[in-house]
């Protein structure tokens, strides 16, 4: 059973181009950060990713995750945020 501390949200915005899955989902497959739901969709041209994955089995740290993440983001010209599923749950609790 996994902790809820292990699982993180990804979002990734930005213009449409080919290969944002690609990238994004080799660095977790190589951090062994396992995916457990993914929605992507493009509207107008811009693309739009939600990702919860798992991080319990990876050797990196939380924040090494997300400062990986935005450096790629930055080379594939979108947005790339992390956040820690408890925090993104208190966040949005009516």
């Amino acid at each position: 059973m996994q902790k809820i501390a292990d699982k993180i949200i990804i979002t990734v915005l930005g213009k449409d181009t080919v290969g944002i899955i690609a990238r994004v989902c080799t660095y977790l497959s190589e951090n062994r950060i396992n995916v457990l739901d993914i929605s992507q969709t493009i509207v107008q041209g811009y693309f739009h990713m939600m990702m919860i994955v798992d991080m319990g089995a990876s050797e990196v740290s939380f924040s090494t995750c997300s400062e990986a993440l935005d450096q790629i983001g930055q080379e594939i010209g979108v947005s790339i945020k992390c956040q820690k599923e408890e925090i993104f749950e208190k966040m949005h609790r009516i």
